[in-house]
């Protein structure tokens, strides 16, 4: 008798207490700034695609749920044939994104991403990649690498830095 008398009371003092239940769509829950959700592909700020298929986010995921297929176009420039993720498998822990040398896979704040069907959660490459550099839109792998590219050699291709002379940095 004296625990349902305490049950009752415990279920009248929290009557007047303020509801704390957001109503999702209307009110967007507050997310941590290094929150990691969907997974994207992002440009240059050329507007050519950032990744050339260096398997190194593939390697680096812990659930293996990255695919890709490397290729190269005529100019020498290495590109993804297909780029694949299966978001059913994905534990989002953002290793993908520290391993990748040309910051071509990057962790947006999205979270909305259910689905009725597990086959809708494998994405492919034309649903990941954006039109925008994303989070790093000075950043051009091609410009930096010292690569040859489109036929030109190392420092000479449109917009590119020219070469680091290394004995230059010694004391």
């Amino acid at each position: 008798m004296w625990s349902l008398l305490q049950t009752l009371w415990q279920v009248f003092r929290h009557m007047f207490h303020r509801r704390e239940t957001l109503l999702y769509p209307e009110h967007k829950p507050a997310l941590a700034p290094r929150y990691r959700g969907r997974i994207i592909l992002s440009r240059d700020p050329d507007g050519q695609e950032r990744c050339v298929a260096c398997y190194l986010c593939a390697v680096a995921c812990p659930v293996d749920c990255i695919a890709l297929q490397a290729t190269e176009d005529p100019t020498g420039r290495r590109y993804p044939a297909f780029f694949r993720i299966n978001f059913s498998r994905c534990i989002f822990c953002g290793m993908c994104e520290e391993a990748c040398p040309t910051e071509a896979i990057q962790l947006t704040p999205d979270f909305e991403m259910s689905e009725y069907a597990r086959p809708n959660l494998v994405y492919e490459k034309e649903h990941l990649l954006i039109d925008g550099p994303g989070k790093y839109p000075d950043y051009n792998f091609y410009r930096v690498a010292g690569l040859a590219v489109g036929g030109k050699d190392k420092g000479q291709a449109e917009h590119e830095q020219a070469p680091t002379n290394v004995r230059s940095l010694l004391p």
